[in-house]
This record gives C-alpha cells, structure tokens and sequence, in this order.
C-alpha cells in the first residue's frame, strides 16, 4: 500500500505489517552481548531519514530515577528543585513534564506540594509498575498521566518475569486499558529496548497501543529506554543498538507519532547526550533528563545539557532562563551536598576555567578566545583562571578582575606591582613544594597582606558590584 508521508512529502510503501513473535526461547542477541566481552556494534548499511519534529522538549525524572542514586531528598527539598525546573523551563514549557515516585507517604506529600503551586510546567506525573496496586495510587492522587513500566526485551520477559511474550504483552495491555478507562494518559516505558526483539516483540506491541490509543482517543506515549546505555547514532548501525533505527521504526511501521516518543538513556558507554540528540533529530519530539545526569548506575542524560543543546539546535532558547542551570548546581552542593566533579560541563566549578598561563593571557586580553560562549551573561557564571604554578602574571591578573569586578579602567593589566608581587609569592609557595591550587580566600588574604589600601579599593568595587546586582 501506498501513503503520503507528511514529515517527507513522499510516497511511501508500507505493504508488511509485523505481529507478534511468541518464541519459545529468548532471544538474547548473544552475538552482540555474550556478557564475557564488551558489547559489540554491528552494521547492515541501511540509512533512515533526519525528520527533526516540529516540537522538541524535554521531560524530567530527577525525582524518579535521579533519586535511586542519591540519599532521598525531603518533601521541601523536592518542591525547590521543582521550581527552579518551572523557571529553567520558562512560559514555554521546554521542560514539559516531571515524573514522580508514588510509593511513600513523602512521595506523596511532595506531588501535592508541587501540585498546590499551580505551576503549569513541568506537569507533574508518576511512574508505576505494570500492576493494578501501584495504579490505584495514580487514581488517589488525580494524576493526568502516568508511566508504566513495561518491559520489552527477553532478559526481563523470560528471565525477570518469567513470562512469555504473549504473556507479557497480555499483562501490559490490562493495564494500559485501566488508564484508558480512567481517562488517564499511560506512558508505556519500553525497559531495555536496545536488547529486544525490534520487529518481533517492540512493533508489535506498539502497534496494538497505537490501535488503543486511536479507540480511545487518548495520545498513548511510548518511552524507548536505553536502560543499560547500549544505543549507538552511528549511521548505518543496525537493530537493536540503533537509535534512529528505533525511533524511525517505532514512527514508520507501529504509526508512533513524534509527538508520543520519548527517549530516555543511560550513560554507561558515554553516549547519553549524542544518543538523546539523535533521537530528537530523527522523529522523537520529547527526550528524559535528571538534573546533573543523576540516576541509575552511570545515570541519565544531564538535563541541563539537553538545554543548551535545544538552543544549539534550534536557535534560540524559547524562553528557557538557563542562569538557573547555575542556582540548581549550588543547590545541589549546599543544600544536598552533592559533588559535582569541578569538570563537569556547565555545571562543574572549573568548566568555564582554565589554569595555563598563555591560556590565561589570551582571556585578559579577550576572553572570547578561550571561553566557550558568554557565561555571565548566559549562566551568570563568569569566566574564571584558576592560580597555580603554571598561571603566570596573565593569570593572577585575571584572577584579580575576576573576583574583585574590576573592568575597564580599573582593571589590573599583568605589569602592575600588585601582580608582580603577588607572583613572587605565588611562586615560592609552589618552590617550596606546593601541589595544589590556591583558593579565593587565600588570595584574597595574600592581596591584603601585600598592600591594605589596594585591597580596600579593590573590595569596594567588589561589594559596590554585589549591591548592584541585588
């Protein structure tokens, strides 16, 4: 049969229909993952379309699998995370939705919380097992949507759950039709979807959810998780590994519109936010961070990542305040005492510094050179040089006009005493055997120590720039 596709403006075929496989063994894929070597990629050459929606956004599970790796936040804790996400998301709503355990009174007591703000984004949602215990939680507390967990690959089918694929198939429908009934959206998270049976078991099953969601009415959403981080974007990467392969197929041959796929990955192979990227220019409208990647072993796709990488690739931040990405990371460390590792994009203290003294006398001069986009003004996070035995007199003096505000006229230049002086000091610290990095506070006391009235006028202008921004 033929059809217009809408996305291509082309004639296509779509003549097969796949059904489902009942196998009496599982399909493991034992040539890819033999478990006593490392995961292998293989290739057959077939290339799928970029058909990038018209939509792209961007859903939350900090609160979900972000917290399955880190000491439980509070209830309080929970609500200030959510509404630095609603500002990070701006009227938009990039971040359009977050996704919330159910199970603990303060599970509970946090959903309503958020819910009491009136915020319209992110919506907030749950995530449930595929049972009808767990969804008597979701009808409790009134939830528009829910995820069900709904896992596709035959490590789960047979060996988790020790069912068959039609049984597995029977099970996830039973609930699917109890949200439906309710007028509840169901997310169907597709568990492990890099290591099913694509065109035997994903297809299929997709295809009957896309068959109810037409019955009813209601957009049934379909999650593709990267549970393990196998999913590669090489072109011509063949199932079960492919991301575009999936998202494509899960569009082309189960009817899946952009609109109702959403990725979500794992980082275990260091792919989380190429594959997440890939999945958005390849037809799925929505990809599932945490804040700061946190999550399950390697964790997820870092959400504040996935925000710069909406504005790289569309132009333009569509309202998103990304200044907050900064006040959630000091959230984090103050409040939560999260480490953040000091290179960590974004986010990290040293992301945006450097520690070489050439590097360092480039930035005075224009910091442009070394710096990847204005960060003050973008994250409120000025460029920084960090002092150590290789900063050079360029590298006190950015320092000096970093940390006191100092521009244009009073700016120090590299040549002046104080610089001069302060690098003699510098240096016999690290002659006398130093191997660490000098921190604010010892510089600041250095520069004071050396001369008391620059110090003051320096602090001046340091407070006068700090009451100005309030």
């Amino acid at each position: 049969m033929l059809k217009l596709d809408k996305h291509t403006n082309h004639l296509t075929e779509n003549i097969y229909h796949y059904t489902l496989q009942d196998v009496p063994e599982p399909e493991l894929y034992r040539a890819l993952y033999d478990y006593k070597s490392i995961p292998k990629v293989a290739f057959n050459e077939r290339h799928v379309p970029m058909i990038t929606p018209s939509e792209l956004w961007i859903t939350d599970t900090t609160f979900r699998d972000g917290q399955q790796s880190t000491s439980p936040f509070t209830a309080e804790q929970i609500v200030e995370i959510y509404k630095m996400l609603s500002r990070l998301s701006g009227e938009n709503g990039i971040i359009r939705q977050s996704e919330f355990f159910l199970y603990s009174e303060k599970d509970r007591a946090a959903v309503e919380k958020c819910q009491d703000l009136g915020l319209r984004f992110p919506e907030v949602t749950s995530w449930i097992r595929a049972n009808p215990k767990d969804f008597e939680l979701v009808k409790a507390m009134g939830l528009r949507e829910t995820g069900i967990l709904v896992s596709c690959s035959d490590y789960h089918i047979f060996k988790k759950m020790n069912l068959t694929r039609s049984g597995a198939l029977e099970k996830y429908l039973s609930i699917v039709k109890a949200a439906l009934e309710q007028g509840i959206v169901p997310r169907c998270h597709f568990e492990d979807i890099t290591r099913a049976d694509f065109y035997g078991f994903v297809v299929p099953f997709a295809t009957e959810l896309m068959k109810l969601s037409q019955e009813s009415g209601i957009p049934i959403k379909i999650r593709a998780c990267d549970t393990m981080g196998f999913g590669v974007s090489y072109p011509g990467a063949s199932i079960p590994r492919s991301v575009q392969g999936i998202i494509y197929g899960l569009n082309h041959y189960a009817g899946v519109p952009s609109a109702q796929l959403e990725w979500h990955g794992h980082n275990d192979f260091y792919k989380v936010v190429s594959n997440a990227a890939t999945a958005w220019l390849y037809g799925c409208s929505s990809v599932n961070c945490s804040l700061l990647g946190i999550g399950e072993r390697t964790g997820n796709c870092p959400l504040e990542a996935m925000a710069i990488e909406y504005a790289s690739l569309r132009g333009t931040t569509d309202g998103m305040d990304l200044s907050v990405i900064t006040e959630i990371a000091q959230f984090f460390e103050n409040e939560l005492g999260y480490e953040i590792p000091a290179n960590t994009p974004f986010v990290g203290r040293n992301f945006n510094a450097t520690r070489a003294g050439i590097h360092a006398d480039g930035m005075l001069k224009d910091e442009e050179i070394y710096n990847i986009f204005d960060t003050k003004e973008i994250l409120n996070r000025p460029a920084m040089v960090i002092v150590d035995a290789h900063s050079g007199l360029a590298g006190i003096a950015y320092w000096v006009n970093g940390y006191y505000h100092l521009s244009g006229e009073i700016a120090v230049d590299k040549r002046d005493d104080i610089v001069i002086k302060m690098k003699e000091l510098v240096d016999k610290e690290y002659a006398a055997g130093r191997n660490t990095a000098m921190g604010d506070v010892e510089l600041d006391g250095m520069l004071k120590a050396l001369d008391k009235d620059i110090h003051a006028a320096f602090e001046h202008h340091y407070l006068a720039a700090k009451l100005l921004k309030k």
